[in-house]
């Protein structure tokens, strides 16, 4: 079990005693109901409803104290849990509107700890652009280990943008950062001295702990005819891996445009002496967006094209770079 020293612990106070803490750090004024009933409610416009989930457990997805001593904070938790779920939305061409969080927790954790992890949720909608994403409400519960599942619900206006659509000539390109938290995570896990971390390396720190995902990508995207969408959470090869296999294509990078990519990682190659395409191909958790263009398409200024899109060769979608073959299983895995 986890211990924080705190004046209050979760134990201390009680369900009611946690959730009179932090819902007032929460922004529930967008909701038709929020927290307080068994289900909040929110009005929807469109047809239909988009939903996504995804749970952080320690010592799977985070630790509180990193192998190189360097603490994680709670509030980057919270921030992460946005920063994930509505990422997800945005792939699909939409905007999140609502949220849900299940936060599952020691009795000895302090309150203070939990009133940080809020803090970040709340940072996190306003700072990336979330505006219309409010919360309604959520559970909490008792564990041995600290356990943060959130499901945001959104909705889009040019209609979903799914994995299946990319068709043999079009161009795949990218919007906001891919690379960046791999070489943050590799600093984290090997290098906690941060008295030896410079700007460069402490943004990339950041790209880790707080990433940001490129909200509006989405939609414009769509807008601008999008054949296809992904976000990249498990290393750009392993995603774009999944994407050719839904539509039955296969893609080839440019490696002179991914070598841009990399040149900003290398203050934390120079620190950890690992290669920065390393974790421009493999790394995740930056949650990038991947759209699929049709070549006279009018992409959107803040997307990158990186390669296209070619005939499969036989029964099997292939990525490689440069035509040579790349190996998706180095991407991350909950499992390997």
């Amino acid at each position: 079990m986890t211990n924080f020293q705190s004046e209050a612990t979760v134990g201390d106070l009680g369900e009611q005693g946690i959730l009179d803490a932090i819902l007032p750090l929460l922004d529930s004024s967008k909701a038709s109901l929020g927290p307080g009933d068994d289900a909040g409610a929110l009005r929807v416009r469109g047809e239909e409803v988009l939903v996504s989930v995804d749970t952080l457990v320690e010592n799977q997805d985070f630790r509180l104290i990193w192998p190189s001593g360097q603490e994680h904070k709670a509030y980057d938790i919270g921030w992460k849990s946005i920063a994930q779920n509505v990422s997800d939305i945005n792939a699909m061409g939409g905007k999140a509107t609502g949220a849900v969080i299940s936060l599952s927790l020691p009795e000895s954790t302090a309150l203070d700890w939990v009133k940080d992890l809020a803090q970040g949720v709340t940072d996190a909608i306003k700072y990336l652009g979330a505006q219309e994403l409010t919360v309604l409400g959520g559970d909490l519960g008792k564990a041995s280990e600290i356990s943060v599942t959130t499901t945001v619900l959104g909705e889009t206006e040019h209609g979903r943008v799914l994995r299946s659509g990319a068709q043999s000539g079009d161009l795949i390109a990218i919007a906001g950062h891919v690379g960046d938290a791999g070489a943050g995570l590799d600093v984290l896990e090997h290098h906690g001295d941060s008295a030896k971390w410079n700007r460069a390396v402490r943004r990339l720190v950041a790209g880790q702990c707080r990433p940001t995902p490129p909200l509006g990508s989405g939609p414009r995207a769509a807008e601008s005819g999008a054949h296809a969408l992904m976000d990249v959470s498990d290393g750009l090869i392993r995603d774009s891996s999944r994407l050719a296999k839904a539509s039955g294509v296969s893609i080839d990078f440019d490696l002179q445009v991914l070598a841009k990519f990399a040149e900003r990682l290398k203050p934390a190659a120079t620190l950890t002496g690992h290669d920065p395409m390393k974790w421009v191909l493999h790394g995740g958790e930056d949650f990038g967006l991947l759209a699929v263009f049709g070549k006279d398409a009018k992409i959107p200024e803040e997307f990158t094209v990186i390669g296209k899109v070619t005939a499969r060769s036989g029964r099997r979608s292939m990525v490689t770079v440069d035509g040579k073959p790349a190996a998706a299983k180095d991407g991350f895995d909950h499992f390997s």
